[in-house]
């Protein structure tokens, strides 16, 4: 069930890049964006991780904690993260449930052939733990602009 502006985010708690717990409670208080991608080290998955990356004193300016979220395991996550020196924690959810309460995952279509997997998703979260923005199926090129425009004015 997809997420919508008004609602209470979801709680949740999973493993980052250092093998370091991670949850909603480490925010409270905090304005969050928490965004949806589907592997590591893909092309489109890359663009998106450095685009936050380059964007990040914008929106830490702006008030926001930026956490991404991917089905790929902590080690996965850690070479990502240092490779592309991203300055914002990766959550590993290889279990897909916290993409299942942020509404991140479903059914996909690629070339015709239908499957269940992670959705290209980004979830604005204010300070009260209320959801103020959701964008669901994104392009990776572009997206992080456009959300830069609308929530860090």
């Amino acid at each position: 069930m997809r997420l919508e502006a008004g609602k209470k985010a979801p709680e949740f708690r999973g493993m980052d890049q250092d093998n370091v717990e991670v949850s909603s409670v480490d925010f409270a208080g905090r304005k969050l964006l928490m965004y949806f991608y589907p592997k590591a080290f893909t092309p489109g998955c890359t663009t998106e991780a450095c685009d936050f990356r380059d964007r990040y004193q914008t929106f830490f300016a702006a008030g926001y904690a930026i956490v991404g979220v991917s089905p790929d395991e902590p080690a996965e996550l850690a070479r990502f993260h240092d490779e592309y020196e991203l300055p914002f924690s990766l959550i590993s959810d290889p279990d897909h449930s916290i993409a299942e309460a942020f509404g991140a995952w479903g059914m996909k279509k690629n070339y015709g052939r239908e499957y269940e997997g992670l959705i290209r998703s980004t979830i604005a979260i204010d300070e009260d733990d209320i959801v103020t923005a959701a964008w669901y199926n994104v392009k990776a090129t572009g997206h992080v602009e456009r959300i830069e425009r609308s929530v860090a004015n």
